[in-house]
């Protein structure tokens, strides 16, 4: 299987992926960095920081834009290694070779789901720390409200990074059903709204339900695209 993955990887050219994924890290890092510390999220009026309810500190606003960017960067990896295959028939190819369709189909997804649960993660790693460090020197328009120090911290950035780029799975499901690339994009925004939305003074970031039902479908819709691999028509 590591042998498929990293197959995978090269014929889609990692590299170009590695390098957009470096770019997005920054971007967020810098926009977050402007949103903590020169005031771009403040009220022109009252110079007060004008959020969403729930995003009163700084650890929010992290999670939501690291986990809205990469759940599209996620959807866009699964409709380019897998839908994209499906829709120009070189997947035909792929499924000639001696090896079970089911397993080809489970390398592509691991291959997404490795690469963009790992840049995740390292984003941020990568935000939090600076963040904090920058917290020393300047001051942040949001109460810092994480701790770095313990292993909390940690368990939760792996399993939120799990949660999010396992909801891809969702977007690949409705891409693979409808044969589209654009498909697969459109149910990752979907997903945002339906993840992070706002509601008056009711958001949906905060829902810990949620989440869990969303992983639990997301795994159902990977399992069900796998199982049907071996059957599926791909004229």
């Amino acid at each position: 299987m590591l042998k498929l993955i990293k197959l995978e990887w090269k014929k889609n050219n990692i590299g170009k992926y590695i390098r957009n994924a470096a770019i997005l890290a920054v971007i967020l890092y810098l926009f977050l960095f402007s949103f903590a510390f020169l005031g771009i999220a403040n009220d022109p009026d009252t110079g007060v920081p004008d959020t969403a309810p729930g995003n009163e500190t700084i650890s929010p606003s992290i999670e939501l834009f690291t986990s809205m960017s990469f759940l599209v960067f996620t959807g866009v990896m699964l409709a380019s290694f897998i839908v994209s295959a499906y829709k120009n028939k070189t997947m035909n190819l792929m499924f000639s070779y001696p090896i079970k369709r089911q397993k080809i189909l489970i390398s592509q997804m691991l291959a997404v789901w490795i690469f963009n649960f790992t840049a995740l993660v390292l984003t941020k790693l990568v935000i939090y720390g600076g963040i904090l460090a920058n917290s020393r020197f300047l001051e942040s328009a949001f109460p810092i409200d994480f701790d770095m120090t313990g292993p909390g911290f940690y368990i939760q950035l792996i399993v939120k990074a799990m949660v999010i780029v396992t909801m891809g799975f969702i977007a690949l499901f409705v891409g693979m059903a409808m044969k589209s690339s654009k498909a697969t994009i459109i149910t990752s925004f979907l997903l945002i709204f339906l993840t992070q939305a706002n509601i008056g003074d009711l958001t949906m970031a905060n829902n810990t339900v949620l989440p869990v039902i969303l992983t639990i479908v997301s795994l159902a819709f990977a399992f069900l695209s796998v199982c049907r691999a071996e059957t599926k028509d791909l004229t």
